[in-house]
């Protein structure tokens, strides 16, 4: 694997990252039908409640509150009474059942704000489950439909699917590459982004692996398919993604976990509360009115509420500043992690090359702007990343960038231009020497070779030396055949890296990880620059998930934090996923379990401090809800609870932990917290 250490200056046809990422497919919110019930049941709800809070008469009201229990509790009802049928009992009939006892009871707002919660939570659910079907589909759409098979008669277009291990393909400058081979002839370089995360282009040659999905640059390759298409790379990212989504769908909030056997529970108790008393001679009204408060005081409205609105909290305080943590259950689980492992590129670093050094030879007659300007000068037409990167730099510092004539890009090595009536050639210093720009001669005559006077001349920007270890690639400027300066890119680590590592160390107690499909030397430079000790480099989508899971089954709970196609399936395999949203692929955000849409590196960790004080102030909440439901219910077996007197403190318990829950929306719980202090 070369990586971004390696990378050339070479014309390309596009840029290389957006033209990585899958088209965009988006369910639309109001096409699922979750969604629009959810929807009505909302807008009927508010309505009343207007209505109901202006004064209106309950004429006026009451049958609005009644279209928001049918629109959001139909659905519900219905799969309550599918799984009686199959003799099980779920919280959702419960549910159901208890929202109509308010109701009949004169609680109708309460049972009412119970069935748009639920409404509105299993819609945002199948939003989510539709949006990550929608761009693993769209994923598929990387590899090419057709491609150009090589046989004795000639070129053939055929279906990629119809290829077989075997087959020799052609593929021209600026086509996907339709199957995962072997390169038999030809140079060129490949932007492998969506499946190693290089940041730049990779060389390829001869004996060089190539990938199905991957843009080919200038060059034209003869690739022999080692791969049925069925099993390449990218079709396996597809595998990886579906499987591990299905294995976290059955993944519920802390409370659902009992709600089968609390469900069962209160159903039996009422319907004891209301059959013992009579078989003792009590009156049918008597048992019937013990029973009716005994189910609305053990009804688990308050141990919901207990659970939701902390959480609910935390998601909107987290959106305020630049997370989107997609549903209770992702902002819970986030709290649970206790082992951080981070992507490198465009995650630790920021995923675009920059020029970071500008050296002339001190003999060359040009300072570092002359030289700067000349090879952004020979650089323009090129398309290339450190070729746009090294004309931004020049334009940056508002120099002039000249019209360049004879532009040639030979893939591999480097580009040739005249410049002002002289031929200046740029290319990478060690690669220059290999294929063809040759040792150049030095200002003062003498030969000058690549490997001991591209150092000296380069001092203090080769990697490690620049203060950007992340992927640091010299290049060298000649004029006229002569050595003139070498300039430094590279993939400029985020300010904030080494602060977040430290912190997710603190968090979880356990060192972090760093997974990367990048060299092993441009992994280790990136580790030594944010304090990483545990470095894994070269894997591929699968080998990133093979370490998250290896993980997992030692009993770790893992946050990965990435960002592009090739991150997918390791976010999908984590307990908690965290992308980076600014450059972040489609597959990728919709994989997450939340997203940084400001690319603020340090707000992983504030995010999960947030998630910590959430299941903090749940468990209160339980603690309350539960009191409060242990001391009506038995006041009521024992004693003779008066049904106003139940309802009150039911209602009671469950407006004290919903404002004790919305104590996280304040700014202050985004910034409070120590690390130390944060174990939840």
């Amino acid at each position: 694997m070369v990586g971004a250490v390696s990378a050339t200056l070479t014309s390309r046809p596009a840029p290389a990252r957006p033209a990585a990422t899958p088209p965009r497919r988006r369910t639309r919110v109001l096409a699922l039908p979750e969604a629009r019930w959810a929807l009505a049941s909302l807008l009927a709800f508010l309505a009343a409640l207007t209505l109901d809070l202006g004064g209106a008469p309950a004429w006026a009201h009451v049958p609005l509150y009644a279209v928001a229990y049918v629109t959001g509790g139909w659905e519900p009802a219905l799969e309550g009474l599918r799984a009686l049928r199959e003799k099980t009992l779920d919280v959702d009939l419960l549910m159901i059942v208890a929202a109509l006892g308010a109701a009949a009871i004169g609680q109708v707002l309460d049972g009412a704000l119970l069935i748009v919660i639920f409404a509105t939570s299993g819609a945002l659910e199948a939003l989510a489950t539709a949006r990550t079907a929608d761009s693993v589909r769209g994923l598929l759409d990387l590899a090419p439909s057709r491609a150009t098979r090589l046989t004795a008669e000639g070129e053939e277009t055929v279906a990629t699917a119809e290829l077989a291990v075997g087959d020799v393909l052609l593929i021209r400058p600026g086509e996907r590459i339709g199957a995962d081979g072997t390169v038999l002839d030809g140079v060129s370089e490949a932007d492998q982004a969506t499946i190693t995360g290089e940041p730049l282009p990779v060389v390829k040659r001869p004996g060089d692996e190539v990938f199905a999905g991957t843009l080919n640059g200038t060059g034209a390759l003869r690739v022999r398919v080692e791969r049925d298409p069925a099993d390449s790379v990218i079709a396996r990212i597809v595998t990886l993604v579906e499987e591990a989504s299905r294995t976290k769908a059955p993944t519920q909030l802390f409370i659902e976990k009992v709600e089968q056997r609390y469900a069962v529970g209160v159903v039996a108790a009422t319907l004891a509360v209301f059959a013992v008393p009579l078989a003792f001679g009590a009156s049918l009204t008597a048992a019937l009115l013990r029973a009716m408060t005994f189910m609305i005081v053990a009804s688990p409205c308050a141990v919901v509420l207990a659970t939701m609105p902390p959480l609910l909290s935390a998601i909107a305080n987290a959106g305020r500043h630049g997370v989107l943590v997609k549903s209770a259950v992702a902002m819970e689980r986030l709290g649970e992690i206790d082992t951080a492992a981070l992507d490198k590129t465009g995650t630790l670093t920021e995923g675009v090359p920059e020029v970071t050094d500008v050296r002339p030879l001190p003999d060359s007659g040009l300072d570092t702007d002359a030289l700067l300007a000349l090879a952004a000068a020979a650089e323009h037409p090129s398309e290339h990343p450190l070729a746009r990167a090294i004309v931004t730099a020049a334009r940056g510092r508002g120099l002039p960038v000249a019209a360049a004539e004879d532009f040639t890009a030979t893939p591999g090595v480097g580009v040739t231009a005249t410049v002002g009536g002289r031929k200046v050639t740029v290319g990478r210093a060690a690669e220059a020497e290999e294929d063809g720009l040759g040792r150049g001669t030095g200002a003062d005559g003498r030969a000058f070779g690549a490997p001991a006077d591209i150092r000296a001349a380069g001092a203090g920007i080769l990697p490690g030396a620049s203060g950007h270890p992340g992927g640091v690639t010299v290049v060298r400027v000649e004029r006229d055949g002569v050595l003139v300066g070498t300039l430094a890119l590279s993939d400029r680590l985020r300010p904030d890296a080494a602060a977040t590592t430290a912190e997710l160390a603190a968090l979880t107690g356990a060192a972090p990880l760093l997974l990367t499909g990048d060299n092993e030397a441009t992994a280790a430079r990136v580790a030594e620059a944010t304090g990483l000790t545990d470095v894994r480099a070269g894997l591929l989508p699968h080998g990133k998930v093979d370490v998250v899971r290896g993980l997992e089954q030692a009993g770790r709970k893992v946050l990965f934090v990435g960002d592009g196609v090739n991150d997918a399936p390791a976010l999908a395999a984590a307990h908690s996923g965290v992308a980076m949203g600014r450059a972040g692929s489609d597959l990728a955000l919709e994989t997450a379990d939340a997203v940084i849409v400001r690319d603020e590196l340090t707000a992983v960790p504030a995010v999960v401090r947030l998630s910590r004080a959430a299941r903090r102030l749940v468990r209160q909440n339980l603690v309350i809800a539960g009191t409060f439901i242990t001391v009506l219910v038995v006041w009521d077996l024992v004693g003779h609870l008066p049904l106003p007197l139940g309802v009150a403190g039911h209602e009671g318990s469950t407006v004290l932990v919903g404002l004790n829950g919305l104590r996280l929306l304040r700014e202050s719980a985004w910034r409070s917290g120590r690390p130390q202090d944060s174990r939840g």
